[in-house]
């Protein structure tokens, strides 16, 4: 793609997801056009429930992605230049299906427990974060819990928001908040490689997003995501 293609790609996405518009700025320079159409493929499947008046039309926008990846070609903004990309070995098809399934969770009516809750936030949003690592190189499980943890400071930061549409994402069996919190924070011991900073960096997020209500991202976490770099943790 022309530069000004990428140029457009990273506007949209700091626009759907400012958290990896971010982190994005931090990969090469040649790697961020495959990073912004992971990430804006991922804020498509999230918003599949938001959108949608109900579930069942849900899975038929998931369904209509799921042909995308598999190799229909359909006229869009975003489905043409992603399929490229897969077609040309730049984004893994396996991968952007896997985040497919995993995102029909949402139309269930509930999470029922904590275990069901684990692996949802580990299959989008650490299933996200380790197909941005190999992206750049870095297939880490490390970089899976990080991104996990992010889901995790993600759903709990979301709930609020989530409830006036009376949904949530949360164990349906009253699995305490501090226990949720207590599993972010447990995967942020991860140490992942160097080289794949930017695909885990949002994780930087995590400690102050779990230690205060909902707030618009300020001048101190994006300094919170310096220091992650120069520490190499999250």
């Amino acid at each position: 793609m022309p530069a000004s293609s990428d140029e457009s790609l990273l506007s949209r996405l700091r626009r759907a997801d400012p958290d990896r518009h971010f982190a994005t700025l931090f990969a090469p320079p040649e790697m961020r056009e495959r990073l912004c159409l992971l990430y804006l493929f991922n804020h498509e499947l999230a918003r599949a429930r938001e959108v949608a008046s109900n579930a069942m039309l849900a899975l038929i926008r998931l369904q209509w992605w799921r042909e995308v990846v598999e190799g229909s070609a359909k006229k869009h903004e975003l489905a043409t230049p992603l399929l490229a990309a897969v077609e040309a070995g730049l984004l893994p098809r396996d991968g952007l299906l896997a985040l497919v399934s995993a995102r029909e969770s949402d139309a269930d009516d509930e999470i029922p427990d904590l275990p069901a809750f684990l692996a949802y936030a580990r299959n989008t949003g650490g299933r996200l974060a380790r197909g941005a690592g190999q992206v750049l190189g870095q297939d880490s499980a490390a970089i899976e819990d990080l991104g996990t943890a992010y889901a995790i400071s993600g759903i709990l930061r979301a709930a609020p928001f989530l409830a006036r549409q009376e949904r949530s994402l949360l164990p349906a069996d009253g699995t305490p908040v501090a226990r949720l919190r207590q599993e972010a924070l447990g995967l942020l011991a991860a140490r992942p490689p160097r080289g794949a900073f930017a695909a885990w960096a949002p994780a930087a997020f995590v400690r102050r997003d779990l230690g205060r209500d909902y707030a618009p991202r300020d001048i101190w976490d994006r300094l919170a995501v310096l220091q992650a770099r120069v520490r190499g943790a999250a």
